[in-house]
């Protein structure tokens, strides 16, 4: 009988240490990843994955432990290091030059890279690379600033392609891409693991998970847990690794529909995007939502009502009042609130305080004479802050000290003060761990409880489909249709946005 031969590993990590002053962000971390792999790193915001994938990409020197590429020690320190390793990473924010051309941003960084490379030769090898991450129809001479977000993204596999790494790390790859265009990626993904690359994939996103990944490394306060195969694994299984406890639930009860009247009303919706206008009804305590890809038209229409759509006409009342769609300051003192869906460019003050974010919307209302009053200011923001459990001794710290999920909450929580009768919220959970997830969902049930209505535009079917009463589907410029959610399943939804006809119940 003869002894099973341990598997073959391309990277072995063993006692991983890294600290930052009192803060231990790894903890004797072991990883291992195989040939041809796909393994999926979660955990919550926080949790140690960031550090690790900067370890292995040389911009962190860990403090203790060994590193071991392909049988050989690696001394990592520094992104050449990482690149004679031959390991890159996919970012999450895109590196390409906007403002050089494809073959440019694919060029860079390569030590071949000369004047010996011809304009015959460039086009063999390099559209060689667009066709192996389908982008064979691109122009290598293309600006970049001239692609769409999902072909900068996988501009960006190419690049890491052309440097030849055998180690890819793809961080939150699809974060702001469309069901549509999250499948590409993960064929590319699937494609490069067949070559035998080993893929490491950070996301929060567990349906990814079990689509292409082979194994699970979850961690977890700053240290990992076995590896696990993904067949032998549930969602509630894996929530239960990240968080350590159980989650009955994702998404919390919806209740008992009412009857109420409309609280928004809109008729023949027009801006210079949407290919027809658009018409539907928002009743009180209501969570529509809006399912559609990147230029569908969902997010058109949340920002025509909020305000910040020129040009942008039709009929729409507020609780039987006429709202005007040109000016976002008479919105607000409709009571209209409106949370972007790029929480770091217009969400959040990063620089500021959490106390200061929250009341950023409405400090005229704890002020006198132009002058805060710090006694109501304060009492309002902790008022603000207890909805979406934001730990009141944060409310000095500034926001973008926070992790992802709590910097959300402020992002949302910001309105508060203004009591919305209607809240309009783009991609309500974009790169939120799944237990800040679950609690956002619950604070926005139980807003809508005491009487707020909602307008949720998101990308992620699943969460619509969990968390909306109404769903209305969206695709080039119109809303091709509009239903109860018990009246949809996750699939026939996924494939009315991808406008595939032939829609299964």
């Amino acid at each position: 009988m003869t002894t099973p031969t341990a598997p073959v590993q391309r990277l072995v990590m063993r006692g991983i240490q890294k600290r930052y002053g009192v803060v231990h962000a790894l903890r004797d971390v072991d990883f291992e990843l195989r040939p041809g792999e796909v393994m999926a790193l979660l955990g919550e915001n926080g949790a140690g994955k960031s550090t690790l994938v900067k370890i292995l990409a040389g911009l962190v020197t860990p403090d203790h432990g060994k590193i071991v590429v392909d049988g050989d020690p690696v001394p990592l320190g520094s992104t050449r290091r990482a690149q004679q390793a031959r390991i890159a990473v996919v970012q999450q924010e895109f590196s390409a030059v906007p403002s050089l051309t494809v073959a440019e941003n694919l060029l860079l960084g390569r030590a071949d890279a000369g004047l010996w490379w011809t304009r015959r030769r460039m086009a063999a090898r390099l559209g060689g690379l667009l066709a192996q991450v389908g982008l064979d129809h691109v122009d290598l001479a293309t600006p970049v600033e001239e692609l769409s977000v999902p072909e900068v993204q996988l501009l960006e596999i190419a690049r890491v392609l052309a440097r030849d790494a055998q180690i890819v790390i793809f961080d939150e790859p699809t974060t702001a891409l469309s069901d549509f265009e999250i499948e590409r990626v993960l064929k590319v993904v699937r494609k490069l693991a067949e070559q035998g690359r080993s893929i490491i994939y950070v996301t929060h996103r567990l349906p990814e998970v079990f689509e292409i990944a082979d194994r699970v490394t979850v961690f977890r306060n700053g240290e990992s847990l076995p590896a696990a195969r993904v067949e032998d694994l549930s969602v509630s299984d894996i929530i239960a690794m990240m968080l350590g406890r159980e989650v009955t639930t994702m998404f919390p009860d919806r209740g008992v529909a009412g009857q109420a009247c409309p609280v928004l009303s809109v008729t023949g919706l027009v801006t210079t995007r949407l290919a027809e206008p658009v018409s539907f009804e928002l009743r009180q305590g209501e969570i529509l939502g809006f399912a559609g890809q990147l230029g569908s038209g969902a997010s058109d229409v949340l920002q025509a009502l909020a305000g910040i759509s020129p040009g942008a006409a039709g009929q729409v009342e507020l609780n039987g009042e006429p709202l005007s769609l040109a000016d976002r300051r008479a919105g607000i003192a409709k009571r209209i609130a409106y949370c972007s869906p790029d929480r770091k460019r217009n969400g959040i003050f990063a620089d500021l305080s959490v106390e200061d974010n929250l009341s950023s919307p409405w400090l005229r209302a704890v002020s006198t004479a132009g002058v805060v009053s710090r006694r109501r200011l304060g009492l309002a923001t902790r008022e603000a802050a207890g909805v979406f459990a934001i730990d009141e001794r944060r409310l000095r710290m500034p926001v973008g000290a926070l992790s992802g999920g709590n910097q959300q909450k402020v992002a949302l929580g910001k309105w508060l003060g203004i009591e919305p009768a209607v809240l309009l919220v783009e991609e309500p959970t974009r790169g939120v761990d799944v237990g800040a997830r679950a609690e956002i969902y619950t604070y926005l049930r139980r807003l809508c409880r005491q009487g707020m209505s909602m307008i949720v535009s998101s990308s992620d079917t699943a969460e619509l489909h969990g968390l909306c009463d109404t769903i209305a589907a969206f695709y080039r410029g119109r809303m091709t249709e509009i239903r109860p959610h018990d009246a949809w399943t996750e699939r026939s939804l996924v494939q009315k946005v991808m406008h595939r006809e032939e829609v299964a119940s």
